[in-house]
């Protein structure tokens, strides 16, 4: 009796699913950098800190989750805004410093506010003894333009205050290069010692009452 024959064999194995092929093979979101981490990377670079480092954190956490790329564009944020804080950090030191240095802050008498120095005072009060140093570039109420001398020995309190202001409106002219006459500004003045002495003994002041001067008023023509 005659065989059926036997059914072909393949002459090679079957191919492996579709799927397997891809093992291994990055997905394209793998593929890509992860938006979040450019953005991080992005917003570090001009110094928005509190946005970059956020941004920074979220990409992290996708990237771990995820797979994708933009690590190291992440870490890279975070570094570069752990820079500008640091940066910031030493900038503000600094500047304490400088104005420790420089006094601002630090209450004096009157007598002793140096020419060049800002100063917050109430400019309309009777007796003036006490003001504190103030930075000129923030608004303040006054500043020391100049040490006159002046004769002042002998002198009545009427014709004293008549001499002083003589002399420190021929300094404020050339202060503000415009004459006390025509200024918006007040002058004051404060008698260090009756008689004249080679650095001045007449402390002269500018200041607007009910307003606040910012930067200092050398050549403002006001």
């Amino acid at each position: 009796m005659t065989q059926p024959p036997s059914p072909i064999q393949p002459a090679r194995p079957s191919l492996p699913s579709a799927e397997s092929w891809l093992e291994g093979v990055p997905s394209p979101a793998q593929q890509r950098q992860d938006r979040y981490a450019i953005a991080a990377f992005v917003t570090s670079l001009p110094g928005l800190v509190p946005f970059a480092a956020v941004l920074a954190v979220v990409a992290l956490r996708r990237i771990k989750r995820s797979g994708g790329r933009g690590r190291w564009l992440a870490y890279g944020a975070l570094a570069v805004t752990l820079g500008w804080v640091i940066a910031t950090g030493v900038a503000v030191t600094l500047n304490l410093v400088g104005e420790h240095r420089e006094g601002i802050g630090r209450s004096v008498s009157i007598s002793k506010v140096e020419v060049g120095r800002c100063f917050d005072a109430d400019l309309d009060a009777s007796t003036l003894r006490m003001v504190r140093i103030a930075d000129c570039a923030v608004p303040h109420t006054g500043e020391a333009y100049a040490k006159v001398r002046a004769a002042l020995t002998g002198l009545p309190a009427k014709e004293t205050g008549e001499v002083a202001t003589q002399e420190c409106a021929t300094a404020f002219n050339g202060f503000i290069g415009k004459s006390y006459e025509r200024s918006e500004l007040d002058m004051y003045y404060v008698v260090l010692e009756d008689h004249a002495v080679a650095d001045g003994n007449v402390l002269c002041l500018v200041g607007m009452p009910g307003n606040r001067l910012t930067g200092t008023m050398r050549g403002s023509q006001r």
